[in-house]
């Protein structure tokens, strides 16, 4: 039963997904000749070169890639990315007809590129894809697991942006249309990691008992003490390690230097953290 739950959770996930994506490409990037990178891109400037519906080309270029994903393996993936990559495109097709809602490049960029970031964000939270050089990437890895997949995307993204301008013409499309990709880019990194980042903070002192206590009860933040030594003095030293939210980050560091002015702290982010007082 949980794994129908599960199932069901994902396919609806990827739908919703895909639909928003198209969404965003539809009344926002494609009136305006911008290019989300990727196959997408592609499919944009066969549309303004040749009238060819973009979802349809979408679909074309997939084959192949689906083709030689399914050979490589993860075939449960590969249809649940075919499922997601046809609503994506007819998506496109049916959305196309709807009168967009800006000419302004600036506008749909931002917008544009938000929309498709939440809306792949769901797509991969559903353990699926649109198919693409997202696709192509892993394909690559498959052959070579030396080669990173965000520097493949990052290549084949520049590659479609420049094939933009060359063919439509005009460089500002390229420029808006980095704006819309660093913002896809953006939306997933904030729905997967989330925007509530902690922060983990390291304080070196021979006052160490006394700021762990001083943090714990004011802050209310429990803290640890991780034995150390230091190479230049040859000395033990115990450190604090204590993660906190941000707001409490500026109040921490007044503790220590009011404490021990020579405290040495060191802040750095806590992308996820689980446990009492944050995520369970």
């Amino acid at each position: 039963m949980e794994n129908v739950k599960n199932t069901i959770k994902e396919y609806t996930l990827f739908i919703i997904g895909s639909m928003i994506a198209a969404l965003g490409t539809s009344l926002f990037l494609l009136p305006n000749q911008l290019s989300s990178g990727g196959f997408s891109g592609i499919a944009t400037i066969l549309y303004y070169l040749f009238g060819i519906q973009m979802g349809t080309t979408i679909m074309v270029l997939n084959v192949p890639v689906f083709i030689l994903a399914f050979i490589r393996g993860g075939k449960q993936f590969v249809l649940k990315t075919i499922m997601a990559t046809i609503v994506f495109s007819k998506a496109i097709d049916i959305f196309e007809k709807i009168e967009p809602v800006t000419d302004d490049k600036i506008l749909a960029s931002v917008y544009g590129g938000i929309m498709i970031g939440i809306g792949l964000a769901l797509v991969f939270k559903g353990k699926s894809s649109t198919g693409g050089t997202d696709l192509i990437a892993n394909i690559i890895v498959t052959y070579n697991n030396e080669v990173s997949v965000g520097n493949v995307l990052q290549i084949l993204d520049i590659i479609v942006v420049v094939l933009n301008i060359l063919f439509l013409g005009e460089i500002e499309i390229g420029l808006y249309s980095a704006i819309a990709i660093y913002l896809i880019n953006k939306m997933l990194d904030l729905i997967f990691e989330g925007i509530n980042f902690s922060k983990m903070i390291y304080i070196i002192s021979d006052k160490h008992d006394e700021i762990a206590n001083v943090i714990q009860q004011e802050i209310k933040r429990g803290a640890t003490g991780l034995y150390g030594k230091g190479m230049y003095t040859n000395q033990e030293k115990t450190i604090v390690m204590c993660v906190a939210k941000r707001k409490h980050i500026i109040r921490i560091k007044e503790i220590s230097k009011q404490i021990d002015p020579n405290a040495f702290v060191i802040i750095t982010d806590a992308r996820e953290v689980y446990g009492l007082g944050f995520k369970s």
